[in-house]
């Protein structure tokens, strides 16, 4: 990194799946879904500075790949790649989401990044071929980039952009297990459900704005393969509702379980509370109407 070269700052948000269902397996290997997706306010930031060539990256949490295995590394190789710039970028990344807790935190650095070299370098790229260039990374990265509310499917990079679905807060708690996402598809797939979300009556409700229905229908056919490996799962999801979650489920392939809130005052009780009896990584957040 080159003292007085440019600079931009940009945010990367998380995600939780209000609803997740598997249609299929696809004649490629991925898996066919349909998925409500929601953006939430806890984002990582990423400051990206010019430089004349290469990329070099910097983390501030210990362990977590800082080379060309990061997905914002390889997603601002390949963008400066495609548009042949000739430069290069440092990037630093400041964690907040809890990483491997399917929050699709990688995705959401890697939209950053995408956004931040697209500004550094004056790109003029638009939304539709980020959102091109993303889906080359990562099936959720196109997501990251749009934000809101999104049905997604194919393997989750085709996206339907939805009516916001509600400003609430959000209650995450992140167990001290790992869950591969490869596993739990496979898990899936070795014994999968008898029934599955209802995701076109979902969607109307969503539709009619009807956020009690929606939260009503929210699932998870991820939900309990993971549960039958970490049953910390079902205990998290059992204290956020008794703790008074309208809803409270996984978020994609796991382990973090999130609780949506209908007031403030009760959110915080309840993070203050899981914080205090149990091992989760926890934070407090809620739902963001756009990015």
């Amino acid at each position: 990194m080159e003292e007085g070269m440019p600079m931009v700052t940009v945010h990367g948000y998380a995600k939780i799946n209000l609803l997740l269902d598997i249609l299929g397996l696809r004649a490629d290997g991925y898996h066919e879904i349909a998925t409500v997706m929601q953006s939430l306010a806890l984002a990582d930031t990423l400051t990206l500075t010019k430089q004349e060539a290469g990329i070099t990256l910097t983390v501030d949490l210990p362990g977590l790949e800082a080379d060309e295995r990061n997905l914002a590394h390889r997603a601002a190789a390949l963008l400066l790649k495609e548009c042949r710039v000739n430069g290069g970028v440092h990037i630093r990344i400041e964690k907040r989401i809890p990483i491997a807790a399917g929050l699709a935190g990688g995705s959401a650095d890697a939209a950053a990044a995408l956004r931040g070299v697209n500004e550094l370098y004056g790109l003029g790229l638009s939304d539709a071929e980020l959102c091109r260039i993303g889906a080359q990374i990562g099936s959720d990265v196109p997501f990251s980039l749009m934000g809101g509310t999104a049905l997604a499917t194919g393997r989750g990079e085709v996206l339907e952009h939805l009516p916001a679905a509600f400003d609430l807060p959000v209650v995450l708690a992140k167990p001290p297990v790992e869950v591969s996402t490869p596993w739990a598809y496979r898990a899936y797939d070795a014994n999968p459900p008898v029934q599955h979300p209802d995701c076109a009556a979902f969607l109307r409700a969503l539709h009619a704005g009807d956020t009690a229905a929606c939260l009503c229908m929210a699932a998870n056919v991820l939900e309990p393969v993971t549960e039958a490996a970490h049953p910390v799962v079902g205990d998290y999801r059992a204290r956020l509702r008794s703790a008074g979650a309208v809803c409270a489920m996984m978020s994609g392939s796991g382990p973090t379980v999130f609780g949506i809130f209908a007031v403030d005052e009760a959110a915080a009780r309840a993070a203050e509370k899981m914080r205090r009896e149990t091992d989760a990584e926890v934070h407090l957040t809620h739902t963001m109407r756009q990015m």
